[in-house]
């Protein structure tokens, strides 16, 4: 009896309080990097953000007695951090010096779609789900859709856009390698343990990208604005400490597949964001696709789980 109370499902409430902040926090985020990058370049914006937050995570769990893990952990956990922090994170910072916050968060959109092609283990209960199938391709619907509209941005006719285009997909592509890494990569350390590495490997890792790239020669610290600073204290606080110690329980709690679709309602939050403080423009289309996109998250996270996969995963619980 005693097992099974060990292995019962998280609250519902739990639940929806990580999905709210990942679809919301995360959404506002996009339109906190572009004003943050404004005075700090953006692979030390990444690095600083990922540094204090990892920083407090660590301390933080080391307060609550936790052991410090070895180097081998330690590394194990890095290779997540880098994948998703410095590769999916930073690239988004530096798009958004070239791109719209709110063309980021859409392009940032395809995130799910790369999880049900790399989650092999989850194949079998992906494609045949047709709710799932139907919610997928109704999401990317609502992508092209506002792609298509008067507002969006002509990737052919600007270099900078079309790498920054590029430089995205890869992002997005390692950012979903890496959550998959994160879920299936079994270390002995506890979820925040695994952010705080994930962050402080991260932050790291940026901060050398940042050298490399010369960023020390554009960093004036004496015209960094205060609109900066606020926003990398957001990102630090909201982005970070709140919104990724949600994504990375979620993680552990639902399909790689259900939690990505964050990506889908991301560009809800950020176009309208984008719109209301950073005069981004939005058509009536883009409205619409955006209605499009939300439907095709709602299709996904409300597809009946097959009755066998429940009843092999309650017995499993039990073993």
């Amino acid at each position: 009896m005693s097992t099974s109370v060990i292995h019962k499902e998280p609250s519902k409430l739990m639940v929806l309080a990580a999905f709210i902040a990942l679809y919301l926090i995360w959404g506002s985020t996009y339109l906190g990097i572009r004003i943050g990058i404004q005075t700090i370049p953006p692979f030390f914006l990444v690095g600083t953000r990922f540094l204090v937050a990892g920083v407090i995570l660590f301390v933080w769990c080391l307060f609550k007695g936790e052991k410090a893990p070895s180097f081998k952990i330690f590394s194990t956990i890095g290779v997540g951090g880098i994948l998703m922090l410095f590769m999916g994170n930073g690239a988004v910072s530096w798009a958004e010096q070239y791109l719209p916050s709110g063309i980021a968060a859409i392009i940032v959109a395809t995130v799910p779609l790369w999880f049900v092609l790399l989650d092999k283990s989850q194949w079998k209960f992906y494609f045949s789900n047709k709710i799932i199938i139907i919610g997928f391709l109704v999401g990317f619907a609502g992508v092209l859709l506002l792609f298509a509209g008067k507002g969006s941005t002509n990737f052919l006719e600007d270099k900078m856009k079309l790498i920054s285009f590029f430089v995205l997909i890869t992002g997005t592509v390692a950012w979903a390698t890496g959550s998959l890494y994160s879920k299936y990569k079994k270390v002995d350390a506890s979820v925040t343990m695994k952010a705080a590495v994930q962050m402080l490997v991260a932050g790291i890792v940026s901060v050398l990208a940042g050298l490399v790239e010369g960023e020390q020669n554009r960093l004036l610290i004496n015209h960094i604005s205060w609109q900066s600073i606020n926003a990398l204290l957001y990102l630090i606080v909201m982005g970070s400490l709140v919104g990724y110690m949600s994504y990375i329980w979620l993680l552990s709690v639902r399909p790689a597949s259900m939690v990505g679709t964050y990506a889908y309602v991301n560009p809800l939050v950020a176009v309208f964001l984008g719109w209301m403080l950073a005069k981004e423009q939005i058509t009536i289309q883009q409205v619409i696709a955006l209605v499009v996109i939300l439907t095709g998250v709602l299709l996904v996270n409300f597809a009946p789980e097959p009755k066998k996969a429940i009843i092999a995963r309650k017995e499993k619980s039990l073993a």
